[in-house]
């Protein structure tokens, strides 16, 4: 047989067409769906409560940075000033039962049936975010929002949440810093204590030893020691410098420095001066007489007598002028004389003698002093070391604990400033208002309900079409079958069939059908295509069936019978339906004589039992009905007469067209088709079933299947068509 896939006839590509074919062949589930959604949303709506929102906005952030920033680097702070928000953790705490149910037990007066549940369920607790660019950027603010069917409640439920999240974050955050103050409040005490023993210690070693600090007074001594040494060596060169001098003022008035102090004074006082000048005249005068008298010359002895006077005049005037030294001059005349007769150089260096007398004997004063001073300082400082190493030990332990005092004091005082300003400032952006309505909306509603609709009514077209198991396309059947599709029989539409129909019923008859121009057309493109097909071998008689009854095949035979006949072929058609004969019904002829008498008795062929089309007498088509209905159609159909007569028909015309019953549950089909040459099988699209056409085309396999029709195509109408029609 000659290569045949050029004769595959398919429908439009699927897709769109075939996504939408689906929709109409389920358009009332659609349309029912949609409907009833619809009027779902509207009860709903029509019943449901009035709904109110509202919502309040936080911003929540750290007060650590601002802290830091406020303090700079140099003052120290005890608390994390790396804290961040962790935006996540958040949310989850503000969504947490355990808030929520504090602010439940807040409004438990006023709202007695609102529960966690309920509120959670009604909560939203999102971040804002801001949208920079085409990125959208966290902020630091949170809204909250609450839906109730109470206008006022609303409100209430915020303020009560609001007021919950602010205190639980300050409670976390003493807790959080109120363990170290816990801490530091521990060691505050104990800190005291060993101050208090540290310092009872110092002051009784401070006491006992006589000490302030020991170590300033070592280093004071020291100090002194040295300027001592110091004082003493400048001293020492000093008391050398005036023993020198007052021995060079000793040798030089051969005197002793009390000697020259008398000789000073005396030399000094005008009295003695005037009676030492007296004695000197007396002197002289003695010297005159003497020269020329003796001394028992009452003159002489006069003068003499004068001088002893004057003599002692001098003694009494150095006794008043010396006094208690008066012993140190000598008493005889020659002594007080001399005593005071000193020039006016020796009075100076009798004076210097005498004033480095005085500085040598102070000098030496100062030496044994300092010397004294000496010898106690370094006996104070040879107890020093010892003091020291004690004071060294005492002192640091009272400055050590001092000082951790004082840090601990100020380690409580800054946590007790960051237990009073809170780890996190929350600041109220937007606080809660009176809810505003937010629904029932009829027309979001009715949107939602028409939307929703729409996509249950689809997708229980889509639901209920898969679960149909017709056949609703050619691709369909052809994908069942493993026989060409020779040709797609439109459906025919109800408005094009007005000018043909003879009765009142809605479905179109098969005279109706026949007169169809789409109908004939696509008949003669089948019965070409089977020319073509059978060239090499051209069919002499042809059986057509399909799988159920109501496919039409009986239709298509009528149509081929007249697609041929047009073709100046003569056609003799017959109805091999033993059972529900019909055929004779739409072309209005006698059934009295038929295939089941020929059958049935041994008589030449009867030219009464072939019958010409009367509706078509310009066309050579014969009709042979089915004739009455035997009780044995099987025995008819398959006896040694059908070949017989399958034989002379294929002798007289030149195509035999058998309308044979459905393939399935009877084997009239198969039996007429055994005694013909080919089998052309009908599937009509929507009615039957795959496994039905699966079926039928396994039964019939073993025979000459030519390929197979599909019947009841959607129909697209042809522009050229209605072009030559109008013209």
């Amino acid at each position: 047989m000659a290569d045949n896939s050029h004769l595959l006839i398919a429908e439009p590509d699927p897709g769109y067409g075939q996504l939408l074919a689906v929709l109409v062949r389920r358009r009332w589930w659609v349309i029912g769906i949609l409907g009833a959604t619809v009027l779902a949303s509207a009860i709903f709506t029509l019943f449901s409560k009035s709904t109110y929102r509202s919502s309040m906005q936080l911003m929540i952030e750290s007060n650590y940075r601002s802290r830091k920033a406020e303090t700079g680097t140099g003052t120290p702070s005890f608390a994390d000033s790396n804290v961040e928000i962790d935006n996540a953790t958040q949310l989850n705490l503000m969504r947490s039962s355990q808030l929520l149910q504090r602010a439940v037990d807040q409004l438990e007066p006023r709202y007695p049936d609102l529960d966690v549940d309920q509120l959670k369920n009604n909560l939203t607790v999102s971040q804002v975010l801001e949208q920079k660019g085409n990125d959208k950027i966290s902020t630091s603010i949170f809204e909250i929002v609450y839906t109730a069917h109470d206008q006022q409640k609303t409100r209430d439920v915020l303020q009560a949440i609001q007021q919950v999240y602010q205190q639980y974050n300050l409670e976390q955050q003493k807790l959080r810093l109120t363990k170290g103050l816990a801490f530091i409040n521990d060691q505050i005490p104990q800190v005291e204590t060993r101050v208090n023993t540290a310092e009872a210690a110092l002051e009784q070693f401070r006491k006992k030893q006589d000490l302030v600090d020991p170590e300033l007074q070592s280093k004071s001594l020291v100090e002194a020691l040295s300027s001592l040494q110091k004082d003493q060596r400048s001293n020492r060169a000093e008391l050398q410098d005036l023993q020198a001098r007052y021995g060079a003022l000793q040798q030089q008035l051969a005197r002793s420095p009390q000697q020259a102090a008398v000789a000073a004074r005396l030399s000094q006082s005008p009295r003695y001066q005037s009676l030492l000048n007296e004695i000197q005249k007396t002197e002289i005068a003695l010297v005159q007489q003497r020269s020329r008298f003796t001394d028992k010359v009452p003159f002489v002895q006069q003068v003499i007598d004068q001088r002893q006077k004057q003599l002692s005049l001098l003694q009494q005037e150095v006794q008043r002028i010396l006094g208690p030294q008066s012993a140190a001059v000598s008493q005889s005349p020659d002594g007080l004389v001399a005593a005071g007769q000193l020039g006016e150089n020796d009075l100076k260096f009798a004076s210097a003698l005498v004033e480095a007398q005085v500085n040598l004997v102070a000098a030496q004063a100062r030496d044994r002093s300092l010397t004294g001073n000496e010898a106690q300082l370094r006996a104070e400082l040879k107890r020093f070391p010892s003091l020291l190493a004690e004071y060294n030990r005492l002192q640091p332990n009272v400055v050590v604990n001092r000082d951790t005092l004082q840090q601990l004091l100020k380690a409580r005082q800054e946590l007790g400033l960051e237990i009073a300003r809170g780890g996190f400032d929350w600041q109220l952006v937007e606080p809660p208002q009176v809810g505003k309505k937010t629904g029932p909306s009829w027309l979001r509603n009715l949107l939602l309900g028409t939307v929703a609709g729409l996509m249950l009514g689809v997708l229980a077209a889509f639901l209920r079409d898969a679960a149909d198991d017709a056949v609703r396309t050619s691709d369909d059947l052809k994908k069942q079958v493993a026989f060409p599709l020779l040709g797609l029989v439109p459906e025919v539409p109800l408005a094009e069939m007005a000018p043909f129909q003879r009765s009142h019923s809605l479905a179109p008859s098969m005279m109706e059908v026949i007169h169809w121009a789409p109908f004939r057309e696509s008949l003669d493109l089948i019965y070409k295509n089977i020319q073509l097909l059978t060239i090499a071998n051209p069919l002499k008689s042809i059986v057509i069936t399909s799988a159920l009854a109501g496919e039409g095949k009986s239709t298509i035979a009528l149509g081929l019978a007249i697609s041929a006949a047009r073709l100046h072929q003569r056609v003799l058609l017959i109805d091999a339906d033993l059972r529900r004969p019909g055929l004779h019904k739409q072309l209005e002829l006698p059934n009295e004589q038929g295939l089941s008498t020929l059958l049935a008795s041994d008589r030449t062929l009867s030219q009464n039992a072939i019958q010409p089309a009367s509706t078509y007498s310009d066309l050579s088509i014969s009709v042979l009905t089915a004739g009455p209905a035997p009780t044995d159609p099987v025995k008819l159909l398959s006896s040694q007469r059908m070949r017989e007569l399958m034989i002379l028909f294929e002798q007289s015309y030149d195509l035999v067209i058998v309308d044979a019953p459905p393939a399935l549950g009877i084997v009239d089909a198969m039996l007429a088709a055994s005694f013909c040459d080919g089998v052309l099988f009908v599937g009509r699209i929507g009615q039957v079933s795959r496994n039905e056409v699966t079926q039928a085309a396994a039964a019939m396999s073993r025979l000459n299947v030519i390929g197979i029709v599909a019947n009841g195509a959607q129909h697209t109408s042809n522009a050229y068509y209605r072009g030559v029609v109008s013209a």
